[in-house]
């Protein structure tokens, strides 16, 4: 995280979330307008970890061979090989996904859930560890494709990098008149270390109330009379996957209450649909949801002792 804060400047919040995602094996969406940091975030956290890195810029006539690779006929052998696609590497910047069409978005949820694609009858797995982390303009919307649910509740988190204080957008804008510092950042994590790391965080201790405590807020989700669609059952393990990997970066080896609560909005924010009385509209539906999972996870009474 401190590597990664080298070039992503005033952005504490969004590093860790992404670092979240990173450690408890899920994907990050970001969103926010054009220009804010999503590409140099992504590309710092690969070059922090030593791994590959691949960016898929989305348009509308992106097919799904152009992102999961494809056979191409070989005359010398007189077969065909698998090229592979821009998903082969170890983090996957995907910029502006709504912006690809149904069959497209839809060729990036086998290797968002199982680490592998499927070509030709052929199944091949992506580099481990994997992460995407995509991005959406959540004002212009000419010309995009609404994500569905069931895609939506793929991504661990949804991060939101906010705007810049004056301090830290001045060296920003100084540190880029040189150059693209990203490019100076050297990896501070070997790929194998970041595998080791993963496997702590999933056997890190999570109490029986703590769980039940994540559980039912998810569950409240499902009964606020504003809600028109609640958190699934994957929401609350990625929740607490995600409650592990934050327990980590605050140094315990165990998730308390607290972390469970931070992560709510992040992690169940994307997942809850509104009633249509309470959306609002399209500039405002994201912070009427985080509004109410706030209220709803307030209402839970968090165990002590």
């Amino acid at each position: 995280m401190r590597n990664v804060e080298r070039v992503v400047r005033g952005r504490r919040e969004a590093v860790e979330l992404v670092t979240i995602a990173l450690l408890s094996g899920g994907h990050a969406i970001l969103e926010d307008v054009p220009g804010t940091g999503k590409t140099t975030l992504a590309r710092a956290v690969a070059r922090s970890v030593g791994g590959s890195f691949h960016r898929i810029q989305a348009t509308a006539d992106l097919l799904p061979a152009d992102i999961t690779g494809s056979s191409v006929w070989d005359p010398g052998t007189q077969t065909f090989t698998f090229v592979p696609g821009p998903v082969f590497a170890h983090v996957v910047l995907v910029d502006e996904l709504n912006r690809t069409p149904p069959r497209t978005q839809s060729a990036f949820l086998e290797v968002m859930d199982e680490n592998a694609v499927s070509v030709d009858g052929h199944r091949y797995r992506v580099p481990d560890p994997f992460l995407i982390v995509a991005t959406q303009n959540p004002l212009e919307q000419h010309g995009t494709y609404p994500l569905p649910e069931g895609q939506l509740d793929r991504f661990a988190l949804r991060v939101r990098l906010g705007g810049l204080d004056h301090a830290a957008e001045l060296c920003v804008v100084r540190e880029q008149l040189a150059g693209p510092t990203v490019e100076e950042l050297s990896p501070v994590v070997e790929v194998e270390e970041l595998r080791a790391a993963r496997r702590e965080v999933r056997a890190l201790h999570v109490a029986e109330p703590v769980l039940e405590y994540a559980l039912a807020v998810v569950r409240a989700t499902r009964t606020d009379q504003r809600v028109r669609l609640g958190a699934s059952s994957r929401a609350a393990i990625t929740l607490l996957r995600c409650a592990q990997a934050l327990a980590v970066l605050r140094g315990r080896d165990y998730v308390v209450p607290d972390d469970v609560r931070a992560l709510t909005v992040p992690v169940l924010g994307h997942r809850v649909v509104l009633a249509g009385a309470y959306a609002g509209g399209p500039g405002a539906a994201g912070q009427a949801v985080e509004a109410v999972v706030t209220e709803v996870a307030a209402r839970i009474p968090v165990p002590v002792g």
